[in-house]
């Protein structure tokens, strides 16, 4: 029964036009374009800040139902202000869908954004297609909030279970053939050396 729930929840309609979404980018170029973006889909962005402090006071007070947020900005970046939502705003916003964006992504800073306690992260520059799908997987998230520690955000551990049923995409058909070519080359060159 459960994977008939699971198909109902991925086959639903989300429908976006009354969430209370807040945008916060230091760059207005940056701000303007995802809003743009948000809007295109028929999300209303109803709060658009330039800096953390100010996202921080609207935050405070008023209820907010997705927050896109640039990672990189002065005085109190991206990663600041999630850890500030996450552990010291109540509930309902203490546990808001966070989506980062960032022009660069290090290794580093993509697990300082799990870290913090965002839900996921999108490079810059990206296209709405992609804001789209983040949103959508955000939305249909199921992974429960956890407090490790110093941690309060997602659970961390994302599970892939890959696609049911059998592989058809070719390119990772070819990949698969050609670890495995690799491991039995491997086999054999292990096997005459010992004889």
């Amino acid at each position: 029964m459960s994977g008939v729930g699971e198909a109902l929840r991925e086959s639903s309609v989300i429908n976006l036009s009354g969430a209370v979404t807040m945008v916060i980018d230091d760059s207005p170029f940056g701000l303007d374009l995802t809003c743009s973006a948000l809007r295109g889909f028929g999300i209303r962005v109803r709060y658009s800040c330039h800096s953390a402090a100010a996202a921080m006071e609207i935050l405070a007070d008023q209820p907010i139902d997705l927050i896109v947020v640039d990672c990189e900005m002065p005085t109190v970046d991206g990663y600041e202000l999630v850890r500030w939502l996450r552990r010291s705003v109540k509930p309902p916003n203490a546990m808001t869908p966070v989506i980062m964006t960032a022009a660069h992504m290090r290794r580093s800073k993509m697990l300082e954004a799990r870290d913090c306690g965002a839900n996921f992260v999108v490079t810059k520059p990206f296209s709405a297609t992609t804001l789209l799908e983040r949103i959508v997987w955000v939305a249909r998230d199921t992974r429960p909030f956890l407090e490790v520690g110093d941690y309060f955000g997602p659970d961390r551990r994302v599970r892939d279970t890959g696609p049911k049923g059998e592989e058809r995409r070719a390119a990772a058909i070819r990949q698969a053939a050609f670890v495995a070519e690799q491991a039995r080359a491997a086999a054999v060159e292990a096997a005459e050396e010992l004889q």
